[in-house]
């Protein structure tokens, strides 16, 4: 597990504990041990695993924790998904938080479950955005791939995407593409983002690698397609759901991206049952 995630695992403890746990170190004995079961309320996808583990650890590296149901594993609704055993301090001070990343990142793999199954006999791939919870973001896309999708950038650093604002800041699309390839390396792809036709024309004139199709209807997403013909891999993107995806995706684009996934995914229900 990458320092990142550990120390976003000591933030949250942090956060939750403060300085004492005032009703668990003055009711319970520091000897007292038990045993914490996760267990499945509702039907999805498992995510996060490690993490509910890591948490626990790091109150306490003598805990005992048993993995029964694997992240990218579906659960239903009774199914134990993991067990703790350890000094009962431990499970009480740590249930909440290993809970809370448990049930958001096997809530984001669910739904991203749904999605990629809904398309899964088309060419085009479902792709994650940057819509994602602060201070959270390498967890959520690390659900999303557990869920079969695919991440798109991290973040700022690592990819070259030129949208409506910076259009406007730059002076037009050709203006920013030969900007900015003459200013990265030639190994990094530039995208575009395009809300018509007649951006799509610009962005293929100035021979973008990805052009993002944004808030188009299908209709003028199968004339893009069809334009486009090949010259750049396309990006369908907003406000697609599980009633639109299949649409969208039949019209032949490359990629759909989804800010949903993330972004409004709800937690799954899982319980933590001691014993």
């Amino acid at each position: 597990m990458n320092w990142h995630v550990q120390d976003l695992i000591k933030r949250a403890l942090q956060e939750d504990i403060g300085h004492q746990d005032i009703t668990t170190e003055n009711l319970i004995d520091a000897e007292q041990r038990s045993r914490g079961v996760f267990v499945a309320k509702s039907a999805g996808i498992v995510a996060g695993i490690a993490v509910a583990e890591q948490v626990f650890r790091t109150l306490d590296m003598d805990i005992e924790f048993t993995t029964i149901i694997n992240d990218g594993e579906e659960a239903t609704p009774g199914d134990v998904i993991a067990v703790v055993e350890g000094r009962t301090r431990t499970l009480l001070m740590g249930e909440r938080t290993a809970l809370n990343f448990l049930q958001r990142l096997s809530g984001i793999a669910t739904r991203t479950r749904r999605m990629v199954d809904l398309i899964r006999y088309e060419k085009a791939e479902i792709v994650d955005t940057r819509k994602t919870t602060p201070g959270l973001r390498w967890l959520e896309k690390y659900a999303i791939k557990v869920g079969g999708a695919r991440n798109h950038r991290f973040g700022l650093y690592d990819g070259a995407m030129i949208k409506d604002n910076h259009i406007k800041a730059a002076g037009g699309i050709q203006k920013a593409v030969t900007t900015l390839r003459a200013r990265i390396p030639h190994t990094i792809k530039i995208e575009v983002e395009v809300e018509n036709l007649e951006q799509l024309q610009e962005a293929l004139e100035a021979r973008a690698d990805i052009i993002l199709l944004d808030n188009m209807d299908v209709d003028t997403m199968r004339q893009a397609v069809e334009i486009t013909s090949g010259q750049a891999l396309l990006e369908a993107s907003g406000g697609i759901t599980e009633d639109t995806v299949m649409e969208v995706a039949r019209t032949g684009v490359d990629f759909i991206s989804i800010g949903a996934l993330t972004h409004s995914a709800g937690s799954l229900d899982i319980s933590f049952n001691l014993e």
